[in-house]
């Protein structure tokens, strides 16, 4: 064991002087992980440009309603052209144009039209839903005034104005969001889960081209005229590669919690995926270290199929937009296995024990994988 844990070692320091191998495990990873989460998980309040300019009051206690309305943010506007061209230039995602005129418009029960403005892609469109609800309640109470008025009970204005009072003590209806299955995870967590598995076998892969150089100038042929059984040589290889990638995977966790505030859930199931899905990417590592005779070819190789399977097991788009067949091919992938482990153990506070599953089907593809591997390199170190 010595021995073996010697030639590890010493795969570990050749994996750390390398400039570029340093920049892929310690540079790269990060750069992808913040630029997901700058993305997609930092909170987006649409802009909503709204002109008003001789609406009345009641164009003002829209506005107002519209100012305190939770999703949006509201920003003024002199007249109708400039908010188009804000609109266009992408200043603000949408607008509204509450017409001159619009609190006698209502005086007088006309039905008014409000001016909505957006482009066809972008977040106007839901802003637009915000705008419709906020329209939604001050019309409730324009209605209820309306119809008292007409049952004589005082003028528009009285009734309004006792329409306004008693608002507030009507039973409202109250909705309240839940994520379907435990706590809501941010895209941060869920971006740094799938670069994990993404760069944890990338990394095992292009650092199978060592195993051959290692094969190509003699050294693992010297280390067997040593006092060094091919057993042991075979061993420190994959303690090698293993190390590799754990250190790749453990890296990033610790990195993500640390900078980004990232709950990886419990440690004992997240690290039993990291450990297992080392071992997988340290089997296929092996395994392409003995099949191939050119560490450039295994290099190159190894990225792209890497990337590949990344692809297709959901590292790059999550598996819920995959249709039924594709998750079912995904799932031949060892990644889609790791990402429902930690689907489970980061959105689910999921234990072991819930993800027993999945960990035994990745302890499966590293039994397969890593036993193969023993078979090959032995042959190609005797022949």
């Amino acid at each position: 064991m010595r021995k073996a844990f010697s030639i590890a070692g010493i795969n570990l320091r050749r994996v750390f002087r390398d400039r570029v191998s340093l920049f892929f495990m310690l540079v790269f990873p990060f750069a992808i992980i913040l630029t997901i989460g700058a993305v997609f998980g930092a909170s987006f309040t649409p802009v909503l440009g709204v002109v008003s300019e001789g609406s009345g009051p009641l164009g003002a206690d829209l506005l107002s309603r519209l100012e305190s309305a939770d999703g949006i943010r509201v920003r003024t506007f002199d007249d109708r052209d400039a908010l188009t061209t804000a609109v266009e230039r992408g200043q603000v995602e949408a607008g509204l144009v509450i017409p001159p005129g619009y609190d006698q418009q209502i005086h007088a029960g006309d039905t008014v039209q409000l001016p909505y403005i957006r482009r066809p892609a972008g977040a106007g469109q839901e802003g637009q839903l915000v705008v419709a609800a906020v329209v939604d309640q001050q019309a409730v109470v324009l209605r209820a005034a309306r119809f008292a008025s007409t049952e004589g009970v005082g003028t528009f204005d009285q009734a309004l104005a006792q329409a306004e009072a008693i608002a507030p003590d009507v039973p409202m209806v109250t909705v309240r969001t839940t994520v379907a299955g435990g706590s809501e995870v941010s895209a941060f967590g869920y971006g740094a889960a799938q670069e994990l598995i993404l760069f944890v076998f990338v990394i095992s892969l292009a650092a199978s081209g060592m195993l051959i150089e290692s094969r190509r100038i003699g050294v693992s042929r010297r280390m067997l005229a040593s006092p060094t059984s091919a057993r042991t040589v075979i061993l420190g290889e994959t303690l090698g590669r293993f190390g590799i990638a754990l250190f790749q995977g453990f890296l990033i966790m610790a990195v993500t919690l640390a900078l980004f505030r990232v709950d990886w859930g419990d440690p004992v199931a997240a690290g039993s995926i990291v450990v297992l899905f080392a071992l997988t990417g340290t089997g296929a590592a092996m395994l392409m270290g003995s099949v191939l005779n050119n560490a450039q070819q295994a290099g190159s190789f190894g990225v792209f199929f890497g990337l590949v399977l990344a692809a297709l097991g959901g590292c790059m788009v999550p598996l819920e937009v995959f249709p039924p067949l594709m998750v079912k091919i995904a799932h031949m992938t060892p990644q889609a296995w790791a990402i429902d482990a930690f689907g489970k153990v980061l959105g689910k506070a999921a234990g072991v024990g819930q993800i027993l599953p999945e960990l035994g089907v990745l302890a499966l593809y590293a039994a397969v994988l890593l036993g193969l591997a023993t078979v090959l390199f032995r042959r190609k170190l005797t022949a």
